[in-house]
C-alpha cells in the first residue's frame, strides 16, 4: 500500500477539540466543562502522557488558578505545595555577584505570593481534574493537520498516521490517524508550535504585530544535601557567564522535599555562531555563588525547551474563523517576571467563556472576535503591556545598560507613563547570526562529571525516546543551503544551539555531511527558530514520542 492508497481516516466530533494537554489545553477543557458540562470536550496530547513534554522553571502566579479551582490549596492531589519565602536577585560577575534590593525592583516582580513547583505534575493533576468532569484527553497522538470546511474555517484535526517507516512507505503496523472535528478548535501547543505556526502563516494572524521572539531554556532538577536547602528561596540572576552583547540569565528554584531546579535561559537574538546554550549553562553552574550548592547533592533530571519571549508585541492576531490560539502559542510570557503559566491559563479562561456563550446561542465555526478584542484590556494585557519594552531596550543596548532602562521604564509604566513608548523588536531571530569570520570559537571546558556533564549523558535524563524507523520530523528544505550558508558561514551553529545533539556535521571524503539525530530530539523546537535562513522546519513525529519528563 502506498501514501496514495491510505484509507479515509476515520472521524469523531466534538463541541471542542484542544490541541496540547498543558496548563492552558486543560484549563479550557476544566472551564468549558465548569460552564456547560454537556458539553462534549477533547484534548489531544503528543506525550507519551499528560506532562511528558512539559518543561518549565516553575515559579506560578496563582491569579488564574484561583479563579479555576478556588480551593486547590485544599486539594491533597495538587503538587503546588512550596510558597517563596525569600526573593534574591544578582548581576554576576566572573568571581562574585552583586545583589539587587527589592525595593529597586518595580512591584510586578515581587514573588512573594508565588509557588515554587514542577510544571508537568500540574499538568497531571490538572489532566485529572479535567478528566473527572468527563473531558476526553487522548495522550500519545500528535495533531499532524489542520482541517478545514468548504469555507476556508477550521473544523478540526487530524492525528498523525503511526507506522510508517522511514522510505515513507507504510509498516505492517500501520495505523491511519484519526479526524476530530469541533465547532471550535483551540490550539494550546506552547511555544513556536506546527500547527500554530502554520495558521499564522495562512490568516496571515501576524501581519500587524511585531515579528516573535524566542530563548531557549535548558533545565536541571537535583536532590541536594538537606544542610544547603533554603526550601522557598528563589534566586534570579543575569550577567556571567554571558558577554554584555548577549542576553540571557538563570533561576535557583529550593523547593519540596530537598530539590533544586537550576536553569538557564538564552536570548536567541544572540550574535556569535559560536555560543553553545548548553556549554553556558554548564559553566554557569561552576560560579562561586552557585557551585556550593550542589555539593554532594544528585542530578535527577534534565530538558530543555524554547521559550517565548516577544510579548506585548508580539502576540499575533489570536482567532481566525473556527479557532482560537491560547497560552504560550499565543506568546504571553511575561519575560521580566519569567512567567507565563497565568497568563495562559488566563488566556484559556477567556477563550472558553466566549465559546461557551458562542455555542449558547448556536453558532459554530466562526470566528470568536470577542476574545481577540478583549486579551488587551484583561488581566493578561494588564500584566504584559508595562514591561513591552524590556527585552528590545536589553536587545538594543546590551545587558548591563538595557537592563537599567527597562528597570526604569517598568517603574514609569507602574506611575502610569513611558519614556520609550512602544520599542521594535526589529527582526527574528533566525537573522541576528554574524559569520563566523566575525568571532573566534569558545573553548569551553570540560565537564567533571559531577557538577558539569556532557550533552549526550543528559539526554539520558530526559528519557527521550522515539520510533526509530519513522520518518525524519526535521525538514530540510534546502540541503544545498545548508553546506554553503549554515555550514561555511555560520560554522555550523545547529551543532551547538540544539540542546540534544541531533545535528552533526560529518566530516567525509566528499566534504562535510549534514547528519540529523531525529531519534535525540527533545521537542525545544530551538532549531525551527534559530537556523541563520529558516531552512529547518519541526513536524510532530508519531505521537508518544519525544522526551518523558517525569516532574520537570
Amino acid at each position: 500500500m502506498s501514501i496514495e492508497e491510505l484509507p479515509p481516516r476515520e472521524s469523531m466530533e466534538f463541541d471542542v477539540v484542544i490541541v496540547g494537554a498543558g496548563p492552558s489545553g486543560l484549563t479550557a477543557a476544566i472551564r468549558l466543562k465548569q460552564l456547560n458540562a454537556e458539553l462534549s470536550v477533547v484534548v489531544v496530547e503528543k506525550g507519551s502522557e499528560v506532562g511528558a513534554h512539559i518543561l518549565s522553571g516553575a515559579v506560578i502566579d496563582p491569579v488564574a488558578l484561583d479563579e479555576l479551582i478556588p480551593d486547590w490549596r485544599d486539594d491533597a492531589d495538587c503538587p503546588i505545595k512550596t510558597k517563596v519565602k525569600e526573593d534574591q536577585f544578582f548581576f554576576m560577575t566572573k568571581t562574585g555577584g552583586l545583589p539587587l534590593p527589592n525595593f529597586m525592583m518595580p512591584p510586578l516582580m515581587n514573588n512573594h505570593h508565588c509557588y515554587i513547583t514542577s510544571l508537568g505534575m500540574v499538568s497531571r493533576w490538572l489532566g485529572a481534574r479535567a478528566e473527572a468532569l468527563g473531558v476526553e484527553i487522548y495522550p500519545g497522538f500528535a495533531a499532524a493537520e489542520t482541517l478545514y470546511d468548504e469555507n476556508g474555517a477550521v473544523r478540526g484535526i487530524a492525528t498523525g498516521d503511526m507506522g510508517i517507516g522511514r522510505d515513507g512507505k507504510p509498516k505492517d503496523s500501520f495505523t491511519r490517524g484519526m479526524e476530530l472535528l469541533g465547532k471550535y478548535t483551540l490550539f494550546a501547543e506552547g511555544a513556536r508550535g506546527s500547527l500554530t505556526k502554520q495558521l499564522i502563516a495562512k490568516f496571515a494572524l501576524d501581519k500587524d504585530c511585531e515579528p516573535p521572539k524566542f530563548g531557549i531554556g535548558l533545565k536541571e532538577i537535583w536532590q541536594i544535601d538537606p544542610a544547603r536547602h533554603q526550601k522557598g528561596l528563589v534566586q534570579h540572576s543575569f550577567g556571567w557567564p554571558l558577554d554584555n552583547a548577549t542576553g540571557g540569565g538563570s533561576f535557583l528554584y529550593h523547593y519540596d522535599d530537598n530539590l533544586v531546579a537550576v536553569g538557564f535561559v538564552l536570548h536567541l537574538n544572540y550574535e556569535n555562531p559560536y555560543i553553545y546554550p548548553f556549554e553556558e549553562f554548564q559553566r554557569f553552574k561552576t560560579h562561586p555563588k552557585i557551585r556550593d550548592t550542589f555539593a554532594g547533592a544528585k542530578r535527577l533530571a534534565y530538558g530543555s525547551r524554547a521559550i517565548t519571549e516577544g510579548g506585548y508585541q508580539s502576540v499575533p492576531r489570536l482567532t481566525f474563523p473556527g479557532g482560537a490560539l491560547i497560552g504560550c502559542a499565543a506568546g504571553f510570557v511575561n519575560v521580566p517576571r519569567i512567567k507565563g503559566v497565568h497568563n495562559a491559563m488566563a488566556s484559556a479562561l477567556q477563550a472558553a467563556g466566549h465559546i461557551t456563550a458562542a455555542l449558547a446561542a448556536g453558532r459554530a465555526n466562526d470566528e470568536l472576535v470577542e476574545y481577540e478584542n478583549g486579551w488587551r484590556s484583561s488581566s493578561i494585557g494588564k500584566d504584559l503591556y508595562p514591561v513591552r519594552n524590556a527585552k528590545p531596550l536589553w536587545s538594543k543596548f546590551g545587558t548591563v545598560v538595557g537592563n537599567a532602562l527597562g528597570g526604569l521604564d517598568m517603574w514609569c509604566n507602574t506611575l502610569g507613563f513611558s519614556l520609550f513608548g512602544t520599542q521594535s523588536h526589529a527582526k527574528p531571530d533566525r537573522k541576528t547570526l554574524k559569520p563566523a569570520k566575525d568571532y573566534q570559537p569558545i573553548a569551553y571546558p570540560k565537564p567533571d562529571g559531577k557538577l558539569t556533564f556532557d550533552r549526550l549523558s543528559s539526554l539520558f535524563l530526559s528519557n527521550v525516546n522515539h520510533e526509530e524507523d519513522q520518518p525524519v520530523h526535521l525538514k530540510v528544505a534546502d540541503m544545498a543551503l545548508q553546506k554553503s550558508s549554515e555550514h561555511d558561514v555560520f560554522a555550523g551553529p545547529s551543532n551547538r544551539y540544539c540542546p540534544a545533539g541531533v545535528y552533526e556535521w560529518v566530516e567525509e571524503s566528499t566534504g562535510p555531511r549534514f547528519q540529523i539525530n531525529a531519534q535525540n530530539c527533545v521537542h525545544c523546537k530551538t532549531c525551527d527558530v534559530k537556523d541563520p535562513n529558516g531552512n529547518i522546519t519541526w513536524v510532530p513525529p508519531e505521537g508518544g514520542g519525544g522526551p518523558n519528563y517525569e516532574a520537570m
